[in-house]
């Protein structure tokens, strides 16, 4: 029989969510407006190592899109934790 999680633990999941989800939101801002639109002639200064691109290009163009995936991922491990952390871990505890 499963035991539901403590309005508590509900409390603490969902705040940490949403901590998660600002850090990790302002992370994907900076790389896609700021590294994309805002420091681009900056970032045009250096070339992408292995190739002729700018950086700045690149950035708007492919950068963004692979930080993007690489946030979701963390998103997906950083939740998978908090799940087995905050809410499944209250439910073995109050079962024994």
């Amino acid at each position: 029989m499963s035991k539901l999680p403590t309005e508590q633990a509900i409390r603490l999941y969902w705040k940490a969510n949403l901590k998660w989800l600002a850090i990790l939101l302002s992370i994907w801002a900076f790389v896609s407006l700021g590294c994309g639109i805002l420091f681009v002639d900056f970032l045009d200064r250096f070339k992408l190592p292995g190739s002729n691109l700018n950086l700045g290009f690149w950035f708007a163009q492919q950068g963004s899109i692979y930080c993007f995936i690489l946030l979701i991922v963390a998103y997906a491990r950083i939740m998978n934790r908090l799940d087995r952390e905050l809410l499944e871990g209250t439910g073995a505890e109050e079962g024994s």
